[in-house]
């Protein structure tokens, strides 16, 4: 039963880990490359990337199927990655093609490692994690901003010494701008008191101030694909940061490990033409520092709070988003673990 505290426990434990059946971006499309392979995790589980003679990328497990080395140390040869090891070669479906230090060996022509399928979509690189009851990758999904033209913007990542849940958490939370970023360039007005509201919708939920819009993080909107979850939020622009009304945060976080995750945000503007050009120009040349400063306060307040810390929370109305979230989350590692018990 899914009632039962062993099951309860395995359900904490998935969400802790991370949800599979999931869409998660694990690099910028710049960081791989067709001459040295790109290690990195995913759910604990390690994962290695390369481009392929045609550009594609291609990504199996980081463990050379000779003795366990991490291929993510070796080098790209013709489109394959080779072991730094012994010089075991892999191709991109995780097939042994070579072992150089001896001819005919059994290992060669043996598929030895799972491979993940990837998508790469607006500079960055997403790989879909199978789970037990969707083995195979459903539709990515992407915020419409990314493929709109009337959009432009900027990809910033930062690994965050941190449980995914805790940067997730802080996305839900519109409460803690005013303090939390209240020196800051863009979120440094606006009232510190107010009631949140929670307005849920077929595809996720929006959590937003009552009192006030427009004048700070006011609000947070989480889309909750079948395939994965991204946020998006508006940050409010002085005009001195230039054309195009507010910045347009989307975000996404990939789950490493239990204690460490990769925040991926896209920072958008709606504006075309010679202002576009004027944006982007400032921005490099002025705001992203500034933005910078800000994602650092939030990670630094993150890593300081310990992994355990929801055991001892003292909720309140202001976490309303939070909570949902937690619920959201809870619930498809529950459908997970049916699926799995079925399966077995």
């Amino acid at each position: 039963m899914l009632t039962d505290p062993a099951t309860k426990a395995r359900i904490e434990a998935r969400v802790n880990e991370g949800l599979r059946g999931y869409w998660y971006p694990v690099a910028k499309s710049v960081q791989i490359s067709a001459k040295r392979p790109y290690g990195t995790k995913v759910l604990g589980e390690k994962i290695v990337l390369w481009r392929d003679r045609d550009g594609k990328i291609r990504c199996i497990e980081d463990y050379c199927p000779h003795r366990g080395a991490p291929l993510s140390y070796g080098e790209v040869h013709d489109g394959n990655i080779g072991c730094r090891y012994h010089g075991v070669i892999v191709d991109g479906t995780g097939t042994v093609q070579r072992v150089p230090a001896m001819p005919d060996c059994a290992m060669e022509g043996r598929k030895a490692l799972r491979d993940f399928v990837v998508q790469e979509a607006h500079d960055a690189v997403f790989v879909y994690i199978p789970s037990v009851d969707r083995p195979e990758p459903p539709e990515l999904p992407l915020p419409k901003e990314l493929s709109d033209p009337e959009w432009t913007g900027f990809l910033c990542t930062s690994v965050w010494d941190v449980n995914y849940r805790y940067a997730l958490d802080n996305l839900a939370d519109p409460m803690h701008g005013c303090y939390l970023h209240a020196e800051s360039f863009t979120l440094a007005f606006g009232s510190k008191q107010d009631l949140l509201e929670l307005d849920r919708r077929d595809d996720g939920f929006r959590v937003s101030r009552v009192g006030q819009t427009g004048e700070n993080f006011d609000w947070s909107e989480f889309v909750v694909a079948e395939s994965g979850m991204f946020c998006f939020l508006d940050i409010p622009y002085p005009p001195a940061a230039g054309p195009g009304g507010n910045m347009r945060i989307l975000g996404y976080v990939c789950p490493i490990d239990e204690t460490h995750c990769k925040v991926f945000f896209w920072r958008m503007r709606k504006v075309t033409g010679i202002e576009r050009q004027s944006w982007r120009f400032l921005y490099r040349t002025m705001l992203e520092e500034r933005h910078w400063a800000v994602l650092e306060q939030d990670r630094v307040m993150l890593e300081g709070m310990p992994d355990d810390a929801r055991k001892r929370e003292m909720l309140y109305q202001h976490d309303i988003g939070v909570a949902h979230l937690r619920r959201a989350l809870n619930s498809a590692a529950k459908a997970q673990i049916a699926a799995e018990d079925s399966a077995a």
